[in-house]
């Protein structure tokens, strides 16, 4: 009983005590993004345009209310730019300035949640212009932000219908 003890088990013996070494180290991936997203820092570098989804005109949307009351709710699922981008910012005339980002590409719902975050305090009487026009993208400004416009007014999304409108009142048949 003088020898030392030592390991024995059939399920150890014959394996080294450290992991095995990967030779190729491979740049992780960021977490949850799609492929053909860009970063908008990225597109500036190669110069690649964006384009706006058009639909952002016809929204007719209250800054200060809910996206989700826009009339057209597939609206909200378009992305905001072509190509799709994470993240952009949102500049305001006055000067305040939003971000909207998605792993997956901006999408027009994400533009309007970052606005409606920043005004959805603010009471219809402190907003000039309420509704929201649009956004512009001016490369020469910033390559990397696109300017909100808004207006007093909020534009129509039904085209030539009338706006709203309740149950026709019928006249009744008198009979004498």
């Amino acid at each position: 009983m003088t020898e030392p003890l030592s390991k024995v088990d059939s399920a150890v013996q014959g394996l080294s005590s450290s992991p095995p070494a990967k030779d190729a180290k491979t740049r992780r991936q960021s977490s949850a993004a799609a492929p053909g997203v860009y970063n908008v820092n990225d597109l500036e570098a190669e110069g690649i345009e964006l384009e706006l989804a058009p639909e952002t005109q016809k929204t007719g949307w209250k800054i200060n209310t809910s996206p989700n009351s826009i009339e057209d709710p597939a609206i909200l699922k378009l992305p905001l730019s072509t190509p799709p981008v994470k993240r952009i910012d949102l500049h305001f005339p006055l000067g305040k300035e939003v971000t909207a980002r998605n792993l997956k590409g901006v999408t027009i719902k994400d533009a309007l949640d970052a606005i409606h975050k920043a005004y959805k305090k603010r009471a219809d009487d402190e907003l000039d212009k309420p509704y929201l026009a649009g956004f512009e993208w001016d490369k020469e400004e910033s390559w990397t932000r696109l300017v909100v416009h808004l207006q007093t007014q909020p534009t129509s999304t039904t085209l030539g219908g009338p706006v709203g409108g309740g149950k026709k009142k019928k006249n009744k048949k008198q009979d004498e």
